[in-house]
């Protein structure tokens, strides 16, 4: 009976131990849970003020040489002389390849001779003529194979200046492709020549940049492998936007003729399109990429809002917002995965 009291005591002290111990678990989970419900995360919040916004883009140009041609021939025929001293320059009009032109050559000395001829005959006709000792009629038929000749001559001449390809400017000579004895085809590349005294920048600017690019705007670049800055100015503009890339294509005049511009290298342009004193400046972290628009957090009344912005220049860690907000709002940097639309706002801290 003892035995029985004994074990039946322990169970019973066992069971309130348990259930002791389940009460203060669930009182300490409450507890947490309650305090996890009053701790809320704190941001950090930007106040947009007005600042001076230098505007400037950077882009990707190429040099171009203003004038550069490939040299061909008009006809076919054999190199009998090359005058392509690779890499040098030469004058405009400089005799650069001649091809054989023997036998054209001997058909324009047989017209010219049949033209003194015939040009012999129409002033004996034309004295007999003015006697009435020609008719008329036999005077004209002379006068008209004369002019045939004379236009046979003209022809001739013309096929022998297609055996003759000369400098169209004064420029350097490129790689020749081409050697004394070779026949070659019409339209074959024997060189190239290019202007050496002035050379073009071509790059692109966005589309929303293009109406303030003007005619004289001064440009300034380096090149991909050292810092030394150049200059240029606008030229030109093409007539329209590309509507594949959205961009606007722009040319300008490079005022120095440096050894270190070679046609075709890659160079960094910088355009300053003026400057903005009012400018929204905002860090770049807080903006909110959405699917068809850019949105920031505002702090409207302590509660989080979202707005739909539009962007402008972008610099390092800043970028302009032309569109969305005002001075003097305040907006969300940090957190932003987690606030929703009315969220209380608890800030660690607001910067200006």
């Amino acid at each position: 009976m003892k035995r029985t009291n004994l074990i039946l005591g322990v169970v019973i002290l066992l069971l309130a131990a348990f259930f002791i111990k389940v009460g203060f678990t669930k009182s300490d989970e409450k507890e947490r849970g309650d305090s996890k419900k009053k701790v809320q995360k704190k941001v950090d919040a930007f106040v947009v003020t007005p600042s001076l916004l230098t505007s400037d883009i950077t882009v990707i140009g190429s040099l171009v040489a203003f004038d550069e041609v490939k040299l061909m021939n008009e006809v076919a025929g054999r190199v009998v002389s090359i005058n392509l001293p690779e890499g040098k320059s030469v004058a405009k009009g400089t005799l650069l390849v001649k091809l054989f032109d023997d036998d054209l050559q001997a058909a324009l000395r047989k017209l010219e001779a049949q033209r003194a001829i015939q040009q012999r005959l129409i002033n004996r006709q034309k004295q007999l003529l003015q006697v009435k000792g020609i008719s008329e009629n036999d005077y004209e038929q002379t006068a008209l194979q004369l002019n045939i000749i004379n236009a046979g001559i003209a022809e001739q001449r013309a096929l022998i200046r297609k055996t003759e390809i000369r400098a169209p400017f004064n420029g350097t000579i490129g790689l020749r492709n081409v050697s004394v004895g070779a026949v070659v085809s019409s339209s074959t590349m024997l060189a190239t020549i290019r202007t050496n005294d002035k050379i073009k920048l071509d790059f692109y600017v966005p589309e929303k940049y293009g109406s303030v690019i003007t005619v004289g705007m001064p440009v300034s670049f380096t090149m991909y492998d050292n810092n030394t800055l150049f200059t240029a100015k606008v030229i030109a503009t093409e007539h329209g936007i590309e509507n594949s890339t959205r961009n606007l294509k722009v040319r300008a005049m490079v005022s120095s003729s440096s050894r270190e511009l070679i046609p075709g290298a890659f160079a960094n342009v910088n355009l300053k399109l003026g400057e903005n004193k009012n400018a929204l400046m905002i860090p770049s972290e807080a903006i909110i990429p959405d699917e068809d628009n850019k949105q920031l957090i505002v702090a409207n009344h302590g509660k989080a809002h979202f707005v739909n912005i539009k962007t402008g220049i972008r610099q390092s860690s800043k970028i302009e917002v032309i569109e969305g907000i005002a001075s003097g709002d305040t907006i969300i940097t940090t957190g932003l995965l987690f606030l929703k639309e009315g969220a209380k706002l608890s800030y660690s801290s607001i910067n200006k």
